[in-house]
């Protein structure tokens, strides 16, 4: 048979992956000669041989992958024949690409943790141990395509050992980037709050501290941990005093599945995404029995759990005996500690004493957070483990797009060719030193796309530091983007969807074209444009943002509202523990509109009423009170409350005051707050439910997605598509987070829908 040839490209998760091994093997044993390597796009094959092993070898690459691989594309075009002796691996090819090809972190593979556990391996306890199929990948990166050279990596020299290895193709460590042992590669150092080094084995010191109570800081994949015993109550309130993080749940680590299973009661689908590869921290409800502090998480039924993903934290578990607190290295509203120095200088007076290590950290990135919802995980945050995989598009970008995101919990986003890159999770954009760790991430992830994108989008909120951050860089092109139509566009194109839906964006603010604060609406919206067909009844925010702090002040503006005026608000435990004074301070900012504008919010309907039945009078971190209102709901209990829909208004109107009526009735018949939450979810879904029927009366049946912060409640979420999905296609969240973590998407979306009427080209 004659000779033939084949250029093969492959795009997508296929670099530090070990994939060119896996392509050598494959070709070997279909017979079929010629080279592979890396581009800066992905992986490129020049094949040779006969019509039968060029097919089989092309039905080989289709049909299988290695485990931490994601093949987006396979591209296959004829070219000349070449004779060639074999198949061989050469080096990797630079050109101008527009697709990061580097893979997210990996989690400790089972080779390498039998590795380190061994005391006959040269790797025991080495806390650095990885192969292609694990480790350290996005947070080493300095540039594409993913070669050593070109990581944090570069200037540790292999041993011969280590670089046998490397050059073995038949290894399970040929080409992993980071190949290192105890001979050449990084080390730990335990230091004491001052930075003087601690004499002894780190591992055995951290360990030793941890068990008696003791706060480490330790150095990890994407930055610094605060780590302490979470069954400590002292050790953990102290962690909370010394971080400024009064109240807001720390994630715990446990060392296996058996240790998570004391702590919570799995499902199947929680345990696949506990141990896959991307480690994230995923929501549990927690057991009563559970050998938890209750410092860990005050009054909330869930525990955020992960298990370990490096080398180095398999070593930590197995020197402490129960669970650790794993939380970000840094104060309250600061970017995770990530350099040596940084954390030391920035965590002295938290933490009593450090491990670090001399592999540098080139991007932060903070642990993922997922909670499984209506059967399936939804990524809350997107951050390690997840990022920088791109999530492809069906609509292609005309230019090379940067979306800037959100105020709160931001991430960005580039928009080049048919995929979308969210960067890794930077926080609440309000201080110096988050937004300085926004522009380093959003230029790095530039440099690997190796563009300059001359079309920004922003949100519509000119004071949000995204904006302005938009606003100050050089383009041929600005869009804003209004805040719920983004959180709707970016649902869409996680789903491949086209031209028109029906979107539920409920959150908690986010400003709207009519200069108020928008938050539960419902939208007829494709990319190009939306209309806005019903929202919530206005809640007054008697001092603006101070009201979301002091939630009680929501909770009396909506008992007011209700009742026209004739409340029985000294009948109500919430209010007759607030000071006279202050109340009637907040009643005559009301009446008098005095810094009292108005907020459509469904996340302030939930902050209002959760805080009126539950008793709190003060949030002391965003959604705190939504949260713990969700997790009190009932689960048997199915009755509702009566609500209004008003479609005389533009847009039409869910008018909750008869809900806050027979709450307050409830309250004053002393039924438990579990059924009077329950009622309220009910309620909600249903007047939900009702509108989107109603809307498909005027546009049609057209696919429905749920959208934005409020749709991180599994409650709701369950709810309303149970009430939907026989009538309607329901789209929920999987990959890109629902709240405004995921919101850059649907900028970007937008953005492209606006450069495609003006005639943009693709890129």
């Amino acid at each position: 048979m004659s000779l033939e040839g084949r250029r093969i490209t492959i795009r997508g998760i296929v670099q530090g992956v070990g994939f060119r091994p896996w392509v050598y093997r494959l070709a070997t044993a279909s017979g079929v000669t010629g080279r592979v390597c890396n581009d800066t796009e992905g992986v490129m094959i020049e094949a040779f041989g006969d019509a039968h092993a060029l097919e089989g070898f092309l039905k080989s690459l289709e049909g299988s992958r290695p485990p931490a691989a994601a093949i987006v594309r396979v591209e296959c075009t004829a070219i000349p024949p070449e004779p060639a002796e074999g198949f061989v691996i050469i080096a990797s090819r630079t050109a101008d690409g527009r697709r990061v090809s580097i893979p997210p972190d990996l989690a400790t593979c089972p080779e390498c943790a039998a590795d380190i556990a061994d005391p006959a391996n040269r790797r025991y306890r080495y806390p650095f141990t990885n192969c292609t199929n694990c480790g350290p990948r996005f947070t080493i990166a300095r540039d594409v395509p993913y070669d050593r050279a070109q990581t944090t990596m570069a200037g540790f020299v292999m041993c011969a050992a280590c670089a046998r290895e490397y050059e073995t193709v038949s290894d399970r460590r040929f080409h992993a980037q980071p190949n290192a042992c105890p001979a050449c590669g990084p080390h730990l150092t335990a230091l004491a709050a001052d930075g003087a080094p601690l004499a002894g084995d780190p591992l055995d010191v951290v360990g030793a501290a941890l068990c008696a109570g003791r706060i480490a800081a330790i150095k990890g994949l994407g930055g610094f941990h605060l780590a302490c015993d979470a069954r400590q109550t002292f050790t953990v309130q102290r962690l909370r005093q010394r971080k400024r993080r009064d109240e807001k749940p720390f994630a715990v680590m446990v060392a296996s599945v058996a240790a998570a299973e004391r702590l919570a009661d799995l499902t199947e689908v929680e345990r696949r995404v506990l141990t896959s590869v991307e480690r994230p921290i995923v929501l549990l409800r927690r057991r009563p029995d559970a050998v938890l502090s209750p410092a860990v998480a005050p009054r909330n039924p869930m525990v955020g759990v992960m298990l370990p993903y490096t080398p180095l934290h398999h070593l930590l578990m197995a020197a402490v005996e129960g669970p650790l607190v794993m939380t970000s290295a840094n104060r309250s509203e600061e970017p995770i500690a990530y350099r040596n120095d940084e954390a030391i200088e920035r965590l002295r007076g938290i933490a009593d004493l450090f491990v670090v290590h001399d592999r540098e950290i080139e991007t932060r990135c903070d642990d993922s957070v997922t909670r499984v919802i209506a059967g399936a995980p939804v990524v809350l945050r997107r951050s390690r483990g997840y990022v920088p995989r791109p999530i492809s598009v069906a609509r292609r970008f005309a230019e090379p797009i940067l979306a800037c995101g959100a105020l709160l919990k931001n991430t960005f986003c580039f928009g080049v060719g048919d995929a979308a890159h969210l960067g890794p999770h930077v926080g609440d954009l309000e201080n110096l030193e988050t937004f300085e760790s926004y522009e380093g991430s959003v230029a790095r992830m530039a440099r690997f796309l190796r563009v300059e994108p001359l079309v920004v989008a922003h949100d519509l909120h000119p004071d949000y530091l995204s904006t302005r951050y938009a606003l100050r860089r050089s383009a041929a092109l600005r869009v804003p983007v209004q805040h719920h139509h983004a959180h709707v566009a970016s649902a869409m194109a996680e789903h491949g969807l086209d031209g028109q839906v029906i979107g539920v964006a409920y959150d908690g603010t986010g400003l709207g074209t009519d200069g108020t604060a928008w938050g539960g609406e419902l939208l007829v919206a494709s990319y190009e444009r939306f209309e806005r067909l019903a929202t919530f009844r206005p809640m007054a925010l008697a001092g603006a943002d101070a009201a979301i702090r002091h939630v009680w002040r929501l909770a009396f503006a909506a008992v007011l509202d209700a009742f026209d005026g004739d409340a029985p608000i000294d009948a109500l435990p919430l209010f007759t523990a607030v000071a006279g004074r202050e109340r009637l301070l907040v009643e005559q900012m009301m009446a008098r509109g005095i810094n009292t504008p108005l907020a459509h919010g469904a996340g302030r309907l939930f902050d209002a009423i959760g805080a009126l039945v539950l008793g709190r009078a003060e949030s002391a971190y965003e959604g705190q009170i939504a949260l713990e209102w969700n997790m009190a709901a009932d689960p048997a209990e199915r009755r509702e409350y009566p609500f209004a829909i008003d479609t005389g208004t533009t847009p039409w109107t869910f008018d909750w005051r008869p809900l806050v009526r027979h709450v307050v009735d409830d309250i004053r018949a002393h039924q438990p707050a579990a059924r009077i939450s329950a009622r309220f979810h009910n309620t909600l879904a249903r007047a939900t439910a009702e509108m989107v029927h109603q809307a498909a009366t005027r546009v049609g049946r057209l696919p429905v997605v749920l959208t934005g912060g409020v749709f991180q409640n599994a409650r709701l979420a369950e709810s309303i598509a149970g009430l939907l999905q026989d009538t309607f296609r329901v789209h929920l969240h999987r990959e890109v987070p629902p709240g405004d973590g995921g919101i850059a998407l649907g900028q970007a979306m937008v953005a492209n829908s606006v450069v495609r009427a003006r005639g943009g080209r693709e890129s």
